[in-house]
């Protein structure tokens, strides 16, 4: 509808002025002719769209955080994991006080459904916590063999917030616990597709083996030429402790029977140390022993003599002469270049 302006004192309204056009505006727009090389420039001018323009619909987020008394080397693994994960998100450390299931309203204040938290004890004990926030399940690792990527300087380098690829030891579909872990570990480690902080590039691979029984994990670069693997770092193993229903407790699912306390791997070291050393002092006390008892003297057998055979005897010598001193040369040598540096001392100063 056209404007209409309405008077001050009641009148009718009256419609608005149309704006002129200037005579260039009103001349009609000529046409250009385009040649086939003038649209390649514009093609090869143009810039690209985005790879992706697909929807985010898997909305994992993960929180990682840890509790207080971790030290440097667990510091820079948290750190390196927030990096390769670029739909992780980090949170202050918790006190030790507190308990395990404040952490699953931590999680809900977030907004995130998965947790990985780490769990210092005695300062040199580590333990990472893999949690489905709210209903679980969740599992306890003690963390072993720790080295981070300021450690490693590997060759292998990624693109940071790339998608990487998951790669599973056969091990992982023989027996049920393993299957849970797998599908804990996908839906933790994986990167979602299209995520706002994620590239839309795959160019490496985490890898998790199952060796002693324990999950050993890898990430490696994979070179586009030939396919190879470069490891890029970080490396840690996961030894299985329990398996629990609930998020951080709750009935327990499974248990693992070659699990070994770090309390009683220590006891067990500490006691073959001390069995070394009570060995070595009961072999002394026997040779002490042995020294203090009285010698045992055997009777002497007539037939040992049988076949010794006596040396002939060397009549006596009894020098009466006193022998020549034996001539030291290098002390003659020094002597002769004594007195003849002497003499020559002498000669030159005669002469001035």
């Amino acid at each position: 509808m056209a404007a209409t302006k309405r008077k001050r004192r009641g009148g009718l309204a009256v419609q608005a002025k149309k704006p002129k056009r200037n005579e260039k505006d009103a001349a009609p727009p000529t046409k250009r002719h385009t040649t086939a090389e003038e649209v390649e420039e514009e093609e090869r001018d143009r810039i690209p769209g985005p790879v992706c323009k697909g929807k985010w619909k898997n909305k994992e987020r993960i929180l990682i955080f840890s509790s207080r008394g971790i030290n440097f080397r667990t510091r820079h693994l948290m750190q390196d994991l927030r990096m390769l994960m670029p739909h992780s998100k980090a949170d202050t450390k918790m006190d030790r006080k507190d308990k395990l299931f404040v952490i699953n309203e931590v999680c809900e204040m977030k907004n995130c459904n998965k947790c990985i938290y780490f769990e210092a004890k005695k300062k040199q004990d580590l333990y990472m916590w893999l949690s489905n926030s709210p209903h679980g399940p969740s599992a306890k690792f003690l963390v072993q063999n720790i080295h981070t990527l300021a450690e490693l300087k590997m060759t292998g380098n990624c693109l940071k917030g790339s998608r990487p690829l998951l790669s599973f030891d056969p091990a992982f579909d023989e027996l049920p616990h393993y299957a849970l872990l797998k599908e804990l570990l996908i839906q933790i480690f994986s990167t979602p597709r299209y995520h706002p902080k994620s590239q839309p590039f795959v160019d490496h691979v985490f890898t998790f083996t199952i060796l002693d029984n324990r999950i050993w994990f890898r990430n490696f670069q994979i070179i586009e030429e030939d396919a190879a693997l470069v490891e890029i770092g970080p490396r840690f193993v996961l030894n299985l402790i329990k398996i629990f229903q609930g998020s951080f407790g709750g009935p327990t699912l499974y248990e693992n029977p070659h699990y070994q306390s770090p309390n009683m791997h220590r006891r067990v070291i500490r006691s073959i140390t001390a069995a070394k050393y009570r060995e070595k002092q009961q072999v002394k006390d026997v040779q002490k022993l042995r020294k203090k008892e009285p010698k045992t003297l055997l009777p002497h057998d007539p037939t040992a003599d049988v076949f010794v055979t006596p040396a002939e005897e060397k009549p006596i010598e009894i020098q009466w002469v006193k022998p020549e001193p034996k001539v030291d040369l290098k002390a003659r040598k020094k002597r002769i270049y004594k007195r003849q540096r002497k003499m020559k001392q002498r000669r030159d100063s005669g002469k001035k």
